[in-house]
């Protein structure tokens, strides 16, 4: 009888996490942008329907949303993207310090954003009660507002992991890569919606 064959080895050198396409926490966040971006395309698709059906957009007396609180929403949701990307790439060259204070200067940059949205919710200029339009309109804030809120939350946590000594193992530092890669989905899916929320009814006779 031929001997069964017998493997051995030393497996301590094979790594315990791995950044990009090769981690699987990489595909559930491209997976989830994909399904969530599906609810984005779909609510455009309302906005342009509701549009269609109306004479005018904005409809009746109503005036389009003021400019102020939105753009500078826009304006500080772009700036995020330094300390971000600073953020992503400190994670995959294991710079645990960087990550931490990068962490922190992205959760403040979530709450000024936070604080900012509160204040376009005020100038809308119509509620979402008042007809078709001011209900896309709240849809669409309200829509990438749970996007905002969900990833803030996420990289507060993360922060909190990068300061507990027991939880900085590697594979928080993917955690912290992919959520750095799931906020250039937030902040991309925005710049299309300002323009639907704050332009077009500028733009529309």
């Amino acid at each position: 009888m031929t001997p069964e064959p017998h493997f051995t080895g030393d497996l301590a050198a094979v790594p315990t996490h791995a950044f990009g396409h090769r981690s699987l926490t990489w595909w559930g966040v491209i997976a989830y942008m994909a399904i969530e971006g599906a609810f984005f395309v779909l609510a455009a698709a309302a906005y342009f329907f509701l549009m269609n059906q109306e004479a005018s957009w904005a409809p009746g007396r109503i005036r389009p949303p003021e400019l102020l609180a939105g753009t500078l929403f826009t304006l500080v949701m772009l700036a995020s993207e330094i300390p971000n990307s600073i953020v992503k790439k400190a994670a995959e060259s294991h710079r645990l310090r960087t990550v931490q204070v990068g962490l922190l200067v992205v959760a403040a940059f979530g709450l000024v954003l936070l604080a900012l949205r509160a204040f376009e919710f005020g100038s809308l200029n119509v509620r979402w009660t008042d007809n078709p339009y001011g209900s896309v309109l709240w849809m669409l804030l309200v829509l990438h507002t749970v996007h905002v809120s969900t990833d803030w939350v996420d990289t507060l946590v993360l922060t909190a992991l990068m300061f507990t000594p027991q939880m900085h193992e590697p594979r928080r530092l993917v955690d912290t890569s992919e959520n750095s890669l799931y906020w250039r989905f937030v902040w991309l899916t925005w710049l299309p919606l300002y323009l639907l929320i704050y332009w077009l009814p500028r733009w529309s006779p």
